[in-house]
C-alpha cells in the first residue's frame, strides 16, 4: 500500500507515498476492466467487485486456454463469496487424480498433528494421543480428556466406561476369603459344642468356662464380620465393617487379659493368708471384659461422631479403573481402634508371659502367651501391608489379618483343650490336673 504527501501538490513520486494517505485516492478509483466488470474500492480501499477463478491449460504447442471454473464474490453472504466447480477442473497429463495441498497425510481418528519445526504449516507429524486422551475426527489438534467415569478405548478414539473393581463375592479372591470365614466360624462352633457339651469336666472349668465361652463368641463374630468387608461397599457396611471387627476383637482379647489375670488370681489364692481369696470368681473377669470393651465402643462412638467412614470411588489408584472402597473418614479415629486393640493385647503378652511358669499342670498363661504373640505379630505386619496395597487388595488384607490373628487365637487356646478332651480323655481328670510336676 502507498500514499502520497498531500502537501506538495499534484506533482507525485514513489518516494511520496504513505500507506494512511491511499485509502483516499483508491475510494474515488472506478473504471471498466477488458471482462466488461466495474472495479471499485469501497471506503475503507478494499475491492468491492469479484474475481474469477481461471484454470489455465497449456497445450503441447505451448498455447494456454483459460476455463472460469469459480469466483471469489466480496459483496455476497459468507457461504457463496467462495464458489468453485470441482468438475470443471482439468489437470496436466502428469497428474492421474488431484494433487494434494500438504506435504502429510491426514490424521486419523486416536493422534492428533503436531508441527514441523522449520517447516509450512501443511507439513506435519500425527502422534497418539497419551494416555487418558482422545481424539474422535480426523486431524484434529488437540487430543480431549474424557469425562471423569470414562476412559479411552484401546484405538483412543471415544471414551468407554471405567472397569469398577471392588473385592466382590463373585472375585475368585473374595470366594475364598468368603468360604475360609466361613469355615473358620463352623470349626469355633463345633468347638463351642465341645466345651459346652464337656462343661464339667476339670479342663473346661480350670480357667473360667464363662470366659471361655464369651471368648468362642466373640471369635465367632470376627470370623463372620469378614463377610462385611466383602461386596459392593454400602453407607451403612463402610460403618460396621470396622466398628464390628474393632468391638469384638477387643471382646476376645480382653477376654484372653482376663484369662490371665484368673490363672495368676488362682495360683496366689493357694498361698495361705492371701489377700486374692475376695478377688475369686466371675465378677472381677467379667468387669475386666466388660471394661475393657466399653473403653474401645467409645473410641469408635467418637470417631462414627466425629467423621464416620464412607463409600468412595477411588480413580486415582489404578489407570482406567474406578475402585470402589471405604473411606475410613478419619484416619486418627481408624487408628485409634487399631492401637487400642494393639495395648490390649501387648498388655495381655505381657501378663501372659509372667505367668507362663506359674506351678499349675494344666497354665493356661503359656498358651496365651503363644497365642498373644501370633497375634501381634499378625497385626504388626498389617500396617505396613495395608499401607502398600491398592484397591480390593486393601481389603483382603486387611480379611487376611482377621482370619490369620483369630485362627491363631482359636488355635493356640483351644485346640490344645479339645485334644485333651476328646483323644485322651485320662488327663481331663481332677487328678491329674492337681498333682505337682
Amino acid at each position: 500500500m502507498y500514499s502520497y504527501n498531500y502537501e506538495q501538490g499534484n506533482n507525485l513520486t514513489l518516494s511520496d507515498v504513505q500507506p494512511w494517505e491511499l485509502n483516499k485516492y483508491l475510494r474515488k478509483v472506478r473504471f471498466t476492466n477488458s471482462a466488461g466488470d466495474e472495479v471499485f474500492f469501497d471506503e475503507h480501499g478494499d475491492l468491492t467487485s469479484g474475481f474469477d477463478i481461471i484454470n489455465w491449460i497449456v497445450f503441447p504447442d505451448e498455447t494456454l486456454v483459460g476455463t472460469r471454473v469459480g469466483r471469489i464474490n466480496t459483496q455476497t453472504s459468507a457461504e457463496e463469496q467462495f464458489i468453485l466447480h470441482e468438475k470443471t477442473i482439468q489437470w496436466g497429463s502428469g497428474f492421474t487424480t488431484t494433487p494434494r495441498s500438504v506435504c502429510s497425510e491426514s490424521c486419523l481418528p486416536g493422534y492428533r498433528k503436531s508441527s514441523r519445526t522449520g517447516q509450512l504449516s501443511c507439513c506435519f507429524d500425527c502422534i497418539p494421543c497419551p494416555e487418558g486422551e482422545f481424539s474422535n475426527q480426523t486431524d484434529m489438534s488437540t487430543c480431549l480428556k474424557c469425562p471423569a467415569t470414562q476412559w479411552p478405548n484401546s484405538n483412543r478414539d471415544d471414551c468407554i466406561d471405567k472397569e469398577i473393581i471392588y473385592l466382590s463375592y463373585e472375585d475368585p479372591l473374595g470366594t475364598s476369603l468368603a468360604l475360609i470365614s466361613v469355615l473358620f466360624f463352623l470349626l469355633t462352633t463345633l468347638v463351642m459344642g465341645i466345651f459346652i457339651k464337656y462343661q464339667n469336666t476339670p479342663i473346661v472349668k480350670a480357667n473360667n468356662r464363662d470366659l471361655s465361652y464369651i471368648l468362642l463368641l466373640s471369635l465367632k463374630m470376627c470370623f463372620l464380620c469378614n463377610l462385611i468387608f466383602i461386596g459392593h461397599p454400602l453407607q451403612v457396611t463402610c460403618i460396621l465393617r470396622q466398628t464390628v471387627f474393632g468391638v469384638t476383637f477387643s471382646i476376645s482379647v480382653s477376654s484372653i487379659l482376663a484369662k490371665t489375670v484368673t490363672v495368676i488370681i488362682a495360683f496366689n489364692v493357694t498361698r495361705p493368708g492371701s489377700k486374692f481369696r475376695g478377688w475369686m470368681g466371675s465378677i472381677v473377669s467379667n468387669s475386666i471384659v466388660l471394661f475393657c470393651s466399653l473403653i474401645q465402643v467409645l473410641i469408635c462412638a467418637v470417631w462414627l461422631g466425629s467423621s464416620p467412614p464412607f463409600p468412595y470411588n477411588n480413580m486415582e489408584d489404578e489407570i482406567g479403573k474406578i475402585l470402589l472402597t471405604c473411606n475410613e473418614g478419619s484416619l486418627i479415629g481408624f487408628y485409634c481402634v487399631l492401637g487400642y486393640m494393639g495395648f490390649l493385647a501387648f498388655i495381655s503378652f505381657i501378663v501372659a508371659f509372667l505367668a507362663r511358669n506359674l506351678p499349675d499342670s494344666f497354665n493356661e498363661a503359656k498358651f496365651i502367651t503363644f497365642s498373644m504373640l501370633v497375634f501381634c505379630s499378625v497385626w504388626v505386619s498389617f500396617i505396613p501391608a495395608y499401607m502398600s496395597s491398592k484397591g480390593r487388595y486393601t481389603v483382603a488384607v486387611e480379611i487376611f489379618a482377621i482370619l490369620a490373628s483369630s485362627a491363631g487365637l482359636l488355635g493356640c487356646i483351644f485346640i490344645p483343650k479339645c485334644y485333651i478332651i476328646l483323644l485322651r480323655p485320662e488327663r481331663n481328670t481332677r487328678a491329674y490336673l492337681t498333682q505337682k510336676k
